[in-house]
């Protein structure tokens, strides 16, 4: 049985191990559990539809994906919302809906705590 290597790709790497680092530091669980998140096979990674963050959130909320934003649905309130990646279409339909859109580097950097992050997916 081959040896499970975990991700490769060194920004994802380097992530991880900012992640777990501060979430060691911070005692925040929500950091270790999208490390944790973070480090499942690609194909069992999130993908959350923009209508799934709507559904979840309020006006002015922060979201955290462990995973992929796609662009099905609507946005009808703003949110700041942080993955891993996004499609074109939803990057554009959250900008639109007057939100913002962050890497989870820059989340990390700005809420080290991670207090009123709530995590989809």
């Amino acid at each position: 049985m081959p040896k499970p290597t975990g991700p490769t790709n060194p920004q994802l790497r380097k992530l991880l191990r900012l992640l777990r680092e501060q979430g060691k530091k911070q005692q925040a669980r929500i950091w270790l559990e999208m490390a944790e998140r973070l480090e499942r096979p690609r194909r069992s990674r999130a993908e959350v539809n923009l209508s799934q963050i709507n559904r979840y959130t309020e006006n002015g909320s922060t979201v955290a994906v462990p995973g992929k934003v796609l662009a099905a649905g609507r946005l009808d309130h703003p949110v700041r919302v942080a993955a891993l990646t996004f499609s074109a279409a939803a990057k554009r339909k959250i900008i639109a809906a007057g939100g913002s859109v962050l890497t989870l580097q820059q989340l990390l950097e700005e809420n080290p705590t991670g207090k009123e992050v709530k995590l989809v997916g």
